[in-house]
C-alpha cells in the first residue's frame, strides 16, 4: 500500500520548492538587501535596477519617500530628511554630542531621540524600518513571493540596546527576523564559502558610520569569532565632514543654512569617491545665497587631513590580535568591508600593517549583505550545499554588582555565544528576604566605571543566618546577542527573569574607552578589588563575633578573654576606614585566630542543646 502525505489546502510544500529568505545589510550611508538565487547569493535590485538603497528617509506631510527618491530632498527639506540613522539607534538624545551641527529638530522634552517631522516625532526605530519596509519591497517584488525571515547584519560592536532596536525596526517592518548577525562575520560567510578559502582571518570593517575589527578562524565550515574590537562613530562619515571642514575653513564659510551644510557634505563625498581614483578632483558648489566657489583638493592633503582618523582604527586591530593571543604573521589573510576601504590610503595602511595583499575579491560594498542572504537560505530550511556554523561572541564582559561597590563578571568579552553561565551568590545580612540584581556591561571592576544595563529585585527568600540563602544568578546571551538574567533561592525555587533591554546604547566615549582603561587600569582595578573584598570579609567577621558575643559571650568566656576579643575587633575596625588590604586582612587572621575556640565551644553548645534529652537510638549517625 501507498502512503500519500496530507496537507490543508495551500499549506503543502513541494520538494523542489524554498522558502524565501534575505540577507540585509541595513548600513549608516546605504543598505542592500540579498537572496540565494540558483546555489549564489545575488544582491537583489530594484524597478530602476539600483542595487545600493541610500539610507535616507524624507518626511512630507502626506509622503514618505525613502533611498534614491529621498535624495532630491537633501538640499531643499534637510531638516525633513533624514540619514545615517544608524548612528541614533539604541542612544539617548544625551549621547548625540554633535546634534547642534546636525538639521534636525528634537524632541528636548524626552530624554529619548525624537526627531520633528511633518508627520509628528519620528524616533530612529520608525525611521529605520522605513528603509527596512523599503528593502522588503524590493526583494518581494525581484523574487515574486513573500519574504519569510531575513538576516540582518549590525556592527560587532552594537551593544544589547542597538540590537534590540534594530530587532524592533524589522518587526515595525513586517519582517521576520531569523537572526542577527554580526557584519564581519558575514563578509567571513561570503569569503569563506565563495572562495573556498580556510584558516585565521582578520575582517577589516569600515562602513559609513562604524568600525569593526574581527578575526575568525575558518574550518570546514565553522566560522569561529576569536576576537572583536572596533569603534562604533568612525567611518566614511568622518572622512567626508574632514574635507567639509577644510572647503569651509578655505572660504571662511562660518554662516551657512542647514541646506547648504548638507549640500557641502554631498560635495566632500563626492571629491572623496573620485580621489580613490585620482589624484585630485574639482567641485563647484553653489549655495542658498548665490555665492559659488570652485575648490579642488589632491590625494596628498586629504591624506594628511585624514590620517588620524586612519590611524584610529590601528589600535582596535592590536587589541583584537591580542585577545585572540595572535601575532600578525599567524593571520592567513585580511578581508576589506565596507565602501569606505577603497579609499587608497587606508588600503596602504593596512596592507604595510599586516605585511600582505589584502582579500578585495568581492565588492566591499555587497559582500555583508551576500553573507547574510547565505545564512538566511539556511536557516529558513532551504536544503544548502555547504554546512554553515557561526559561532558569535560578545564583546563586552557582564556581570553583576556584588557588595563594595565591585562587579563580579559572569560572562566575559569574546565568550562565544549563543552561551549561558550561572553563578551562585549569597545574603549578606541576618533575615535578608530580598536581593537586588544589578546588571552590568564592562571591563573595570568597580560598579562605577561599567554601564549599567538593568536593576531587578529578587523577592521571597527565607530569612536565614547571613551567608546561609544561596541565589543562582544566570545569564543567558542569545543568537542575535540579545541578554536575558534570573535569579532564583534555590531552596524554594522561588525565580525573577527579565530581558534586559537598555533604553539606550554606550555613548561614544564610553564603549570607545572600556576596554582602553581596562588594560590601562588593571593594576589599579586588582588593588580596588582587594581592598574591597578585605573590607567585606573584615565586617562580616565583626558582626559575627559580636552577635556571638552578645548571645553566648559572658557564659563561655572570661572578661579578660572578651576584652582580648573586643581590642582585637576595634582595630579591625578602625582599620577598615583605611585603604590599606594587607593591614584589614592581617587584622582579620588575627580576629579569625583568637575566636577559634570560641566557634569551637559555640558550636558544640549547639551540638548539646540539639541532642538533648535525645535517645541514642534516635539519633541518625
Amino acid at each position: 500500500m501507498a502512503f500519500l502525505q496530507i496537507a490543508e489546502p495551500g499549506q503543502s510544500s513541494l520538494p523542489h520548492q524554498h522558502k524565501l529568505a534575505v540577507g540585509i545589510d541595513l548600513g549608516t550611508t546605504n543598505s542592500l538587501v540579498a537572496a540565494v538565487q540558483s546555489g549564489l547569493p545575488t544582491i537583489l535590485k530594484d524597478m530602476d535596477e539600483h542595487k545600493l538603497v541610500p539610507s535616507i528617509v524624507y518626511y512630507g506631510k502626506n509622503d514618505t519617500k525613502v533611498g534614491h527618491e529621498a535624495l532630491p530632498y537633501l538640499s531643499t527639506e534637510a531638516k525633513n530628511t533624514i540619514v545615517s540613522v544608524k548612528r541614533f539607534m539604541g542612544h539617548a538624545l544625551s549621547d548625540i554630542q554633535y546634534r547642534e551641527s546636525l538639521p534636525y529638530e528634537f524632541n528636548g522634552a524626552s530624554s529619548d531621540i525624537q526627531i520633528k517631522t511633518p508627520q509628528g516625532y519620528k524616533h530612529p526605530i520608525e525611521i529605520s524600518s522605513d528603509i527596512l519596509k523599503k528593502l522588503k519591497d524590493t526583494a518581494e517584488v525581484s523574487l515574486c513571493g513573500e519574504i519569510t525571515g531575513a538576516v540582518i547584519t549590525v556592527p560587532a560592536y552594537f551593544d544589547d540596546a542597538q540590537r534590540q532596536a534594530t530587532k524592533d525596526a524589522a518587526k515595525l517592518a513586517g519582517l521576520n527576523v531569523l537572526r542577527l548577525i554580526n557584519e564581519p562575520t558575514a563578509a567571513a560567510v561570503a569569503y569563506g564559502l565563495d572562495q573556498k578559502k580556510e584558516g585565521t582571518f582578520v575582517i577589516y570593517d569600515l562602513g559609513g558610520g562604524t568600525f569593526d575589527i574581527s578575526i575568525l578562524k575558518l574550518h570546514k565550515g565553522v566560522f569561529e569569532v576569536l576576537a572583536t574590537n572596533g569603534h562604533p562613530h568612525l567611518g566614511g562619515d568622518d572622512f567626508d565632514q574632514a574635507i567639509a571642514e577644510i572647503i569651509r575653513q578655505e572660504n571662511q564659510l562660518d554662516q551657512l543654512s542647514h541646506e547648504d551644510k548638507r549640500s557641502l557634505i554631498t560635495h566632500a563625498r563626492t571629491l572623496k569617491e573620485k580621489l580613490t581614483e585620482s589624484f585630485s578632483a574639482t567641485a563647484i558648489i553653489k549655495f542658498s545665497s548665490g555665492k559659488e566657489i570652485t575648490f579642488s583638493l589632491d590625494q596628498n592633503t586629504f591624506f594628511k587631513t585624514t590620517h588620524d582618523l586612519v590611524q584610529k582604527t590601528i589600535q582596535p586591530i592590536r587589541r583584537a590580535l591580542s585577545d585572540a593571543k595572535l601575532s600578525i604573521d599567524m593571520v592567513d589573510g585580511v578581508v576589506m568591508v565596507g565602501g569606505a576601504t577603497r579609499m587608497p590610503h587606508i588600503q596602504s595602511e593596512i596592507k604595510t600593517f599586516f605585511k600582505k595583499d589584502l582579500l578585495n575579491d568581492l565588492n566591499p560594498d555587497e559582500v555583508v549583505a551576500l553573507g547574510a542572504a547565505r545564512q538566511a537560505h539556511t536557516l529558513a530550511g532551504n536544503k544548502s550545499d555547504q554546512d554553515l556554523l557561526l559561532l558569535d561572541v560578545t564583546p563586552l564582559s557582564l556581570g553583576i554588582e556584588t557588595m563594595g561597590g565591585l562587579v563580579e563578571k559572569i560572562i566575559h568579552r569574546n565568550s562565544t555565544i549563543p552561551i549561558a553561565k550561572a553563578q551562585e551568590f549569597t545574603t549578606y545580612k541576618d533575615g535578608q528576604t530580598a536581593m537586588s540584581i544589578h546588571v552590568l556591561q564592562g571591563e573595570r571592576e568597580r560598579v562605577s566605571d561599567c554601564r549599567s544595563l538593568a536593576n531587578f529585585t529578587l523577592t521571597g527568600i527565607p530569612p536565614m543566618v547571613a551567608g546561609a540563602a544561596k541565589i543562582r544568578v544566570t545569564f543567558q546571551i542569545d543568537a542575535d546577542g540579545l541578554l536575558s538574567v534570573s535569579a532564583s533561592e534555590l531552596s524554594t525555587n522561588k525565580e525573577t527573569t527579565m530581558t534586559v533591554k537598555p533604553s539606550y546604547g554606550l555613548s561614544e566615549e564610553q564603549i570607545t574607552s572600556m576596554l582602553k582603561q581596562s588594560f590601562e587600569k588593571a593594576s589599579e582595578d586588582k588593588e580596588i578589588r582587594a581592598l574591597g573584598e578585605a573590607k567585606i570579609e573584615g565586617e562580616q567577621i565583626i558582626t559575627a563575633v559580636k552577635n556571638a558575643l552578645n548571645k553566648n559571650g559572658s557564659q563561655l568566656l572570661s572578661d579578660d578573654e572578651i576584652k582580648k576579643i573586643e581590642s582585637v575587633m576595634l582595630l579591625l575596625s578602625s582599620s577598615l576606614q583605611l585603604d590599606d588590604p594587607d593591614l584589614i586582612i592581617s587584622h582579620t587572621k588575627n580576629l579569625n585566630a583568637l575566636t577559634e575556640s570560641f566557634a569551637a565551644m559555640l558550636m558544640n553548645e549547639s551540638v548539646d542543646r540539639a541532642l538533648k534529652g535525645q535517645s541514642i537510638d534516635k539519633v541518625n549517625l
